[in-house]
């Protein structure tokens, strides 16, 4: 089957697509876009996490067929490109992941990423128990999650700034 859907505000035409693939597998294997990550495949680790029509998903459990006619932005949506230069600026989120060092093996960042961006646009300073809870469908063997505290609490505050 055909899956025409909108992918990081590009109109995008997949073919081929199977009848049971997940929206990760369209994204990651036909797409060309390896930010999500394929790790647990049953929605319990949060490493494949993406927006779907604005809310967050583990793209292992949606059917690649339950994309037609939406919108989907993933990890690499995130960034923004310069029409002058063509320069990618990282967002707030992705620029404090790495600054705080929060990034470790990888595996589990597009994921945490996604979800943390989505907790500051809609709760712009967090609270350390709100941060916990928005990141608790995200599992992390790396970085015993401090890092990764420090990283959305100097996100919210980069965003508030720059408000």
């Amino acid at each position: 089957m055909r899956v025409s859907l909108e992918v990081n505000g590009c109109a995008e035409h997949v073919d081929d697509v199977w009848e049971g693939e997940s929206l990760l597998y369209m994204l990651r294997e036909r797409m060309g876009l390896p930010g999500s990550k394929n790790a647990c495949e049953q929605g319990e680790c949060g490493s494949c996490t993406v927006y779907l029509d604005g809310t967050p998903v583990c793209s292992c459990l949606v059917a690649a067929g339950q994309a037609q006619g939406r919108s989907v932005r993933t990890v690499e949506g995130l960034a923004t490109r310069s029409a002058e230069d063509a320069a990618e600026t990282l967002d707030p989120v992705q620029q404090a992941f790495v600054a705080a060092g929060a990034v470790q093996c990888g595996f589990c960042t597009p994921g945490l990423i996604v979800q943390a961006h989505d907790l500051i646009e809609h709760n712009p300073n967090p609270s350390d128990a709100e941060i916990r809870e928005a990141l608790a469908g995200n599992l992390c063997r790396c970085t015993g999650y401090e890092k990764i505290l420090d990283a959305v609490r100097m996100a919210a505050e980069r965003k508030e700034a720059a408000r």
